[in-house]
């Protein structure tokens, strides 16, 4: 037997007992006439007392030998501490070692388990096992268990079927790029791996199993950042013959209950709701953090025919002047200000940043007031509401730099300025999503969620009309502290408007029936009104643990260039397998460093 107890559990009442304990050495402590070990497992610690009385002088030597991270079995007494430490809950007792087997030593290592510094990501990756030993990113892998149990606790009472869906699908277009999977079997033909069971789940539906949960994985092949992986953990919920409020109470409810059973944290009142118009317009994101303040202010009424060219021609041509306030104007350097303009113009194309100060003493810095009116100026401000010892930034351009831009520079003001409440949670319902969004770059239209999305009853007149930017959905984001931690939509299952939408999209008959012809014969054959959501599982943990990446709590993770340092995938593949197993060929490229 390896051991007797974990090392959380002895206690007083355990005193004389001789017991068998089994962990790693978290830390030796050679004091002369003893040595003292703390021994741990994902419990907890126990300290192990030897010397040369109760533990012989053979074995005493050999414990001052002992190095950080060997793996030991100990049989020893249960014994009263003289110095007891409350931080542990085995504080009290300590055991006397009798015998130690040493199950397994450790090379030196690459850092120290205990260690709480600022080590870099490239080194836990790829010692992954040793930092998982770390408590943190135990705790956080516990947690993660934690929040898994939950979930499956609260599907099964409120009486949905886990069914899983296959991972070798079909490539359907989805917004990110698929990772492809070549057919040894189908000479020439792929998979891919699925981006989400979306389709299966809506013909689990029309197959009658009426409410419907997985706990996914999915994969996407796209450009990483510190809330996305290329392969993640998504809760993937369908029900049939249901309202967006039937979901959306069922979605809040769960999220409640998770939210409890993992922070502790009991949550009462009902999550607040907000239109995609207005999170666009007040706060500049569809999926706005409300711990702080400080709203995206409409100046485009105020600076018309105002003699400042800029607004004037920004108006002229359908975009907007906003601006946001922010407090401690004393931090507005002109070179801070710079690097402000310099990061809209880089990351969002904005062709300048105005912007209007006020001192302490209520006095007007700008280097724009001087193309306005005392009158004009004085409307501005009476508008933007700044008060002493505030500074208002301004952009004018096209609605989407000007909404993405300020969004940006109101969350990175928010944690720069500290005016973030890093203690709070602030859940929000974000709905009525638009069904379609003008690509630049494709120059057409294209699904803002995906084209299986509920087009709202009244607004179905305009596909007629071809007022595509009118139409918004029977949809739904559920925001945690600025992160989609979650969203759905109701669905839409009758086969003619669903037509008519990939029609709008722009999909030829043979394109529509190569992609999605499968489920367009699913529609003819009797469809249920259904709808869900899914949630992304470890942004969602990510958010509620306060983490700042998702890395922290997804077991292996990958780094942002999509590499698992541990094992070295991706990786090569031996060319006979490529090309007499999948007859594929290699193009010759330079690898990245």
């Amino acid at each position: 037997m390896y051991r007797d107890y974990k090392l959380n559990e002895l206690r007083m009442e355990n005193i004389g007992e001789e017991v068998t304990l089994s962990g790693w050495i978290s830390k030796v402590r050679d004091l002369g006439h003893f040595v003292f070990i703390d021994l741990r497992d994902r419990y907890g610690i126990t300290q192990i007392l030897l010397n040369e009385e109760v533990s012989g002088s053979e074995l005493f030597e050999e414990a001052r030998k002992y190095k950080n991270e060997w793996v030991l079995k100990v049989t020893g007494v249960v014994a009263e501490r003289s110095s007891k430490n409350k931080n542990i809950p085995t504080g009290d007792i300590e055991i006397e070692a009798k015998k130690i087997e040493v199950l397994s030593r450790a090379k030196q290592l690459p850092f120290e388990i205990s260690e709480t510094g600022n080590l870099s990501e490239n080194m836990r990756l790829t010692y992954r096992y040793l930092d998982i030993r770390r408590p943190k990113m135990l705790n956080n892998i516990i947690k993660r268990n934690d929040m898994l149990f939950s979930i499956r606790k609260f599907m099964n009472k409120n009486g949905f079927l886990d069914v899983d869906t296959p991972i070798l699908a079909k490539a359907t277009p989805e917004g990110a790029r698929d990772f492809i999977v070549p057919s040894r079997t189908n000479k020439g033909d792929f998979y891919a791996l699925p981006q989400s069971p979306q389709l299966f789940k809506q013909i689990l539906m029309v197959s009658g199993i009426d409410k419907y949960y997985q706990l996914a994985k999915c994969f996407r092949d796209e450009d990483l950042r510190a809330d996305r992986q290329p392969e993640f953990t998504q809760l993937d919920v369908e029900m049939s013959f249901v309202e967006q409020e039937d979901v959306i109470s069922m979605a809040e409810e769960l999220t409640k209950t998770v939210f409890k059973d993992v922070t502790g944290i009991e949550i009462t009142k009902k999550f607040p709701r907000m239109s995609y118009d207005d999170a666009m317009n007040f706060y500049g994101s569809d999926k706005p953090d409300l711990r702080f303040d400080m709203k995206l202010i409409d100046l485009s009424e105020e600076t018309t025919d105002c003699g400042f060219g800029v607004f004037e021609n920004a108006l002229k041509d359908g975009g907007n002047v906003k601006a946001i306030v922010a407090p401690n104007a004393k931090k507005f350097s002109r070179k801070y200000i710079k690097d402000l303009e310099d990061y809209v113009k880089t990351y969002f194309k904005a062709k300048g940043l105005a912007y209007i100060k006020m001192n302490e003493n209520g006095e007007i810095n700008s280097p724009i007031a001087k193309f306005f009116s005392e009158e004009k100026l004085a409307q501005i401000i009476e508008k933007l509401g700044i008060k002493n010892n505030e500074v208002a930034l301004i952009l004018a351009d096209k609605y989407k730099v000007v909404h993405d831009g300020l969004g940006a520079l109101r969350l990175k003001l928010g944690e720069e300025l500290e005016l973030i409440d890093k203690n709070a949670f602030k859940f929000l319902w974000v709905v009525d999503f638009p069904m379609f969004e003008w690509s630049e770059e494709e120059n057409r239209y294209k699904a803002q969620h995906h084209p299986f999305t509920s087009i709202k009853e009244e607004d179905r007149k305009y596909l007629d009309t071809n007022e595509l930017a009118k139409i918004k959905t029977d949809s739904y984001d559920i925001v945690l502290n600025g992160y989609e931690i979650g969203g759905g939509s109701i669905r839409i299952h009758d086969e003619n408007l669903q037509a008519k939408v990939f029609e709008k999209l722009g999909f030829g008959q043979e394109e529509l029936e190569d992609k999605f012809g499968f489920f367009l014969k699913v529609l003819k054959y009797g469809v249920p009104p259904h709808g869900g959501l899914a949630y992304g599982i470890d942004r969602w943990l990510m958010a509620m643990l306060k983490e700042d990446s998702i890395k922290e709590v997804i077991p292996f993770p990958k780094t942002n260039k999509g590499q698992d340092l541990m094992t070295g995938a991706p990786a090569g593949i031996e060319e006979q397998v490529l090309e007499d197993d999948l007859r594929l060929k290699l193009l010759e490229v330079e690898k990245e460093d």
